[in-house]
């Protein structure tokens, strides 16, 4: 990750949230997913209460990348990692490469030799393949926006670091 780059990262479940953070959270969410993506699409899901909630801010108190993990059985048979975000000041640092190494690290603690499913835009299939996930599935629409159903499986030889 670029040096410059100072953040502060932050992990709780959604009972454990302070207004002000579920604020920031939404705000930087509806920033990606619905203003820069120009995607209307209904975020607040009814997933968010049985979450995980990984995100980080930047030296002004921003979030700048964002991830939910939710458990087995609320998106996906599998534990599952979503609404994975950076925002455009971050890209091109490594913040995007460490949020899902973190994110990875939650589920294999939280849910110990399970795989992790994922529904990721298609356009990110490679970053997702250095990260030891697999496309199972796809691509198919999801929001207008092309995505592939991927898979980690513990035990695989990118999967294992």
């Amino acid at each position: 990750m670029n040096e410059s780059v100072k953040l502060n990262w932050f992990e709780k479940e959604f009972g454990f949230l302070e207004t002000g953070e579920l604020y920031d959270i939404l705000a930087a969410r509806a920033e990606v997913f619905v203003v820069e993506q120009d995607c209307p699409y209904q975020d607040v899901d009814g997933k968010d209460h049985d979450s995980i909630h990984l995100w980080a801010k930047n030296e002004v108190g921003k979030v700048v990348a964002y991830a939910r993990i939710t458990p087995p059985g609320v998106r996906f048979p599998d534990p599952s990692i979503g609404r994975v975000l950076t925002t455009m000041e971050v890209r091109g640092t490594g913040t995007g490469q460490e949020l899902m190494e973190r994110a990875i690290t939650v589920c294999r603690n939280r849910y110990a030799g399970q795989p992790i499913r994922i529904s990721a835009q298609q356009y990110l299939e490679r970053f997702y393949n250095g990260l030891g996930f697999a496309t199972v599935h796809g691509p198919y629409p999801e929001d207008g926006i092309p995505h592939l159903e991927m898979l980690w499986s513990p035990g695989s030889e990118q999967g294992e670091r």
